[in-house]
Order: C-alpha cells, then sequence, then structure tokens
C-alpha cells in the first residue's frame, strides 16, 4: 500500500519534485523530467531513458555522469507524453543526436515516437532503443514483442557508457541492439502494488503461490505455481533464462532485482544460490547485483536478469559512473551546468482567431468536452476494472485525467477566440499530456485530426465530419498499429467511422448508425485475444471480457451523437 499520499494524481510530480530537491548534484528539472546538473560536453550523444513512474530508480535515478543524460517521467505505470519527451530529449541535445531508451509498451512507443519524429524534422538525428528482455511475455520467435522489465537496467547502462566513451550515433546504437539481444529477464510476484489513492491492489496471489511472469505496471502473471523455499525459485528464475541461453555463450552479468517490497535480505538469499546455480552450468558470473533496480511501487516479487557479455559488453558494463541510485568506479571531477532550463510544455496559442461560426464550434467543443470528462468520471471505476484483467488498470483513470484536461484546455483557448482547429489541438495536447498511456496518445491523435480536418476559418459541414471521421481512424491507426480483431479501441472506431460515412440521411443518423456499429464492435471483442498493447501478454485472460479502450471509446461516441 503506498500510504504516504496527500492527491492522488499529484502524487507522480511532488515525488518527482521531491527527488530533484534531493538530488541538485546530479539533476535539474526540465518539463517532463530531468536531465543532469552537471556540465557535459558539447558532440556528445545524448542517451535519455523514460517511462511512466513508479518504477524507481528507474528511470530518474540513472542520471548522471558515465551514465543518462536525462529521463523522462510520466504518471504512474503510464507512458509520459510526446511533449514531455521531446522536452528531456531537446535538453539533452550536445548536438550529436538524442536516442530515447524505454520498455517495449504500447504507450512508450507511440509517445516516444512522436517525440522522434518532432525533432527529426527539427533536423536533429534522433532514434529510439526498445529494451525487450522479459521472455514471459513473447515466444522466442517473436522477441520484438516481448517487455521491457529489469533488462532496462543493463542495457541501458551499456549503451550509456558508450555514449559517454564517446562513440558516435550509430555506434551507440549497435552497442545497444547487441546488449539487448543479450539480456534476458524473468519474474515472479506474491502480491500485487497498490496505485496511490486506491483501496486495493491491481492483482493478487493466492497464499503460498507466485504468480509467474509478472509485469512491471501492475499485471498479474501468466502463470501460478507453489512458493517454495528461495533455493527453489532461485532454481526457476535460473532455468527459466538458461534455455535461452546464446549458443557458445559462458559470461554473464547476474542481476537479481526486487520489486519494491521484498527486503534486501531475502535477495541476497537468493543471490548466493543464484550464483552456485550459473557456476554449475558452467557459466562464468563476471559481475552479480543484487537490489532494487527496476521497481513496480510496493509489489512483492523478484526478478533475475541475465546479460551475456563478451569483452567488449562488459568493459561498458565496468565503465565508471555516478547517478543517484547507481554508482560504479570514479568519474573524477565534474562542473555543474548551471544553464537554466525552461520547464514549461511548448503551448498551442491563438495566432488567428477563428471565423464566426468556427469559434461557435469551438465553443461547443469544449462543452461537449466538459460533458465527456463528467461521463468518464462516473464510469472511471468501471473502466479500471476491465483493465485489470489482463492489463494494469489504469485505463478509467487515465481517460478521466486525460478528458479532465483536454475540456480544460479547451476552455481557455475558446475564452481566446480560438477556432475548432486551435481548440481541439489544445484539448489533444493536453489529453496526451495527462492521461498518458496508449490511450492518451490516441485520443490525442484523434482530437488533433479532428481539429485539422476542420481548420479555423471554415463552416463545420457534413462532409468534414465524414472526413474528420475517417482521419481520426487513419491516425489511430498509422499510430497503433491495430487492425479489427486486435482487441483494441479499434475494433470500435473502425466500425463506427465505415457506419457513419456509408449511411444516408443527415448527422444524426449517421451518428445514430455510427454508434449502433460502435457498440457492435465493443461487444465483439468480449471473444477476442488481445493482440496489441499491455493486455497482449496476458491476451487469453482478457478472453470474456470487453476491452476497455473499445468500450470507453464508444461512450464517448454516446456523448457526442447526444448533441448532433
Amino acid at each position: 500500500m503506498t500510504r504516504l499520499v496527500n492527491v492522488p494524481e499529484d502524487f507522480p510530480a511532488e515525488s518527482l519534485r521531491g527527488f530533484v530537491l534531493a538530488n541538485k548534484r546530479y539533476v535539474k528539472p526540465v518539463y517532463g523530467g530531468v536531465v543532469r546538473s552537471t556540465a557535459t560536453r558539447d558532440g556528445k550523444v545524448a542517451v535519455v531513458y523514460g517511462g511512466g513512474s513508479g518504477h524507481y530508480p528507474a528511470f530518474a535515478g540513472w542520471v548522471g555522469q558515465g551514465f543518462a543524460d536525462g529521463a523522462v517521467c510520466g504518471n504512474i505505470f503510464s507512458s509520459p507524453s510526446g511533449a514531455q519527451a521531446y522536452s528531456v530529449l531537446k535538453a539533452a541535445d550536445r548536438g550529436a543526436g538524442v536516442l530515447m531508451g524505454f520498455g517495449n509498451y504500447a504507450g512508450d512507443v507511440l509517445h516516444f515516437g512522436q517525440a522522434i519524429e518532432r525533432l527529426r524534422a527539427e533536423g536533429i538525428q534522433a532514434d529510439t532503443l526498445v529494451v525487450t528482455d522479459d521472455i514471459a511475455s513473447g515466444a522466442k520467435d517473436e522477441v520484438e514483442k516481448r517487455r521491457g522489465i529489469a533488462g532496462d537496467f543493463p542495457t541501458f547502462k551499456i549503451a550509456a557508457a558508450a555514449a559517454e566513451a564517446g562513440k558516435d550515433f550509430d555506434e551507440v546504437k549497435r552497442i545497444f541492439e547487441k546488449a539487448n539481444a543479450a539480456t534476458r529477464s524473468f519474474g515472479v510476484a506474491f502480491s500485487g502494488c497498490t496505485l496511490p489513492g486506491a483501496e486495493a491492489p491491481l492483482f493478487t496471489v493466492p497464499e503460498g503461490k507466485m504468480g509467474i511472469g509478472l509485469g512491471i505496471h501492475g499485471e498479474p502473471g501468466i502463470d501460478e505455481a507453489p512458493l517454495g523455499t528461495a533455493d527453489e525459485l532461485a532454481k526457476t528464475l535460473v532455468e527459466g533464462l538458461l534455455e535461452e541461453r546464446p549458443e557458445g555463450a559462458n559470461r554473464v552479468v547476474a542481476i537479481i532485482n526486487g520489486l519494491g517490497d521484498t527486503k534486501y535480505e531475502e535477495l541476497f538469499t537468493v543471490a548466493g544460490t543464484v550464483h552456485d546455480l550459473l557456476e554449475e552450468a558452467g557459466i562464468e558470473v563476471a559481475d552479480l547485483e543484487s537490489g532494487e533496480f527496476v521497481t513496480s511501487l510496493d509489489m512483492a516479487g523478484i526478478s533475475l536478469t541475465l546479460t551475456w557479455v563478451d569483452d567488449e559488453l562488459e568493459e561498458y558494463w565496468n565503465a565508471p559512473c555516478d547517478a543517484p541510485a547507481y554508482r560504479k568506479g570514479s568519474v573524477g571531477t565534474v562542473e555543474r551546468d548551471d544553464a537554466a532550463l525552461n520547464n514549461e510544455a511548448a503551448k498551442v496559442t491563438v495566432t488567428e482567431k477563428g471565423s464566426e461560426q468556427s469559434q461557435a464550434a469551438a465553443q461547443k467543443a469544449a462543452e461537449l468536452l466538459g460533458e465527456i470528462a463528467a461521463m468518464l468520471e462516473s464510469k472511471k471505476d468501471e473502466l479500471g476494472e476491465l483493465d485489470s484483467v489482463a492489463g494494469d488498470g489504469d485505463h478509467g483513470i487515465g481517460m478521466e485525467n486525460g478528458s479532465r484536461a483536454a475540456a480544460k484546455a479547451a476552455k481557455a483557448l475558446v475564452a481566446d477566440g480560438a477556432g475548432l482547429s486551435t481548440t481541439l489541438a489544445a484539448a489533444g495536447d493536453a489529453w496526451s499530456d495527462r492521461a498518458g498511456g496508449t490511450s492518451g496518445a490516441l485520443w490525442g491523435a484523434i482530437l488533433t485530426s479532428f481539429g485539422a480536418t476542420f481548420g479555423d476559418q471554415d463552416s463545420p459541414t457534413e462532409e468534414k465530419f465524414v472526413a474528420a471521421v475517417i482521419a481520426a481512424l487513419d491516425a489511430v491507426q498509422r499510430l497503433g498499429g491495430a487492425e479489427v480483431g486486435d482487441k483494441t479501441l479499434v475494433d470500435s472506431l473502425a466500425p463506427l467511422a465505415k457506419a457513419f460515412a456509408s449511411t444516408d440521411g443527415d448527422l444524426r443518423a449517421k451518428g445514430e448508425a455510427g454508434l449502433a456499429a460502435a457498440e457492435k464492435g465493443a461487444q465483439s471483442t468480449v471473444d477476442l485475444v488481445a493482440k496489441l498493447g499491455r493486455a497482449r501478454p496476458l491476451g487469453k485472460k482478457s478472453v470474456g471480457t470487453a476491452d476497455p479502450g473499445a468500450v470507453s471509446l464508444v461512450e464517448v461516441a454516446r456523448v457526442l451523437v447526444a448533441a448532433l
């Protein structure tokens, strides 16, 4: 239980503020996260890591000389927005390109991908570093679908050391890819974690059992087994990972990671047995780490990570670093970087007032966003329960937070005379920024594509409504890559768009036809196995439950259709 909380939704920001105040020798704040407070030479490739909060010391605890140049910090277990990532990446840039590292989660892929595209458009060399170490979340022949869990730590450490050593952009990427390919993790949980302000954990484990193959966002394991002794647990973890031992590999860095509520003494007990089992298997333990590296709030659990090293990877692993939560060797004397940073998001502003008709439409849109926010607040718990079956249980909270921020942003822009396009662009940015996660990115894209279709000067015609709905579907599928049948909001949005565009009659008739099709689409997800997003590793558990994204889209559509 996370007990020391003021307002639950403010917990990530308040925690980050305290972290910065306690670690000024290492970090300074920038909108979206932190960057080094120490001087960094020009011409160095910048490596920035990030994701949702709740995993300390990942990711802010790794910012410092020899390790990360910055960290992007989202809401609890929720991806930071594209705007947050862009801000941190831009602040960390030293003229040699920037690399954004993260675990392989749908929301992170979307938001960080948006930031990378924005940097590239400005002529800055930029790319992503995606960790895929969790053997429980994907088959051997589908490694690219696996999640990133505690393997974030060694792969990021190694890549950061290469950047610190002066390697160029492509070489740092190569080193990371080599480290990621050599890293595998396997974990178990003894109890679930509880989100700040929540009354119950995201999942429970029966007494005397352990959940096999946990996620770090409160996802339950893919199976359960008797808990057993520390030695038996160590054997389970080691044997599971040795099944994917690379051919000819005989040297490892082993990392025993606590998930947040497992005592260090327990971790050390397991660590000793892990060391012995590896040596019995003829493997040289080049280094052994035991502690908390990638946590999950107060989850009781443990994971083992093995990074199979050669001389090159081992050299970068052993390279000195000095960060708030991890140190190796000595980096020597470093100077402080006292340059001031802009700690605010780039805001959508009214550069030209909208036409009279567009301003009127913007006013109506702001009112509807307020209604949507009120509706989603009332359905927050219901949507969260749907999401907790195979996901991390935060969909309801994310939708509520995002819609409330969008309504507030739209209201402010309308007061400044904004047209419909500018108003919806601001609302989309706010929704994406405040909600985080996959739903935040997709709803931000939906609102932005709607606004771009209508413009600020034209009257919102029936033809533009049809074009806007189709543009929203195109944006969602382009960013998320989902198709009908993948068990996502596309299962509702695609039939809605098709029915809306093809139905004869006025907007009301089109809307009612679209809503009926969307409801049918959402219902169809009950029998589907999730193929994308955080629910994918537990896809079979999702059978029998409707997709929360598809359900929430129907509820939003219901509000909109009632207003047509």
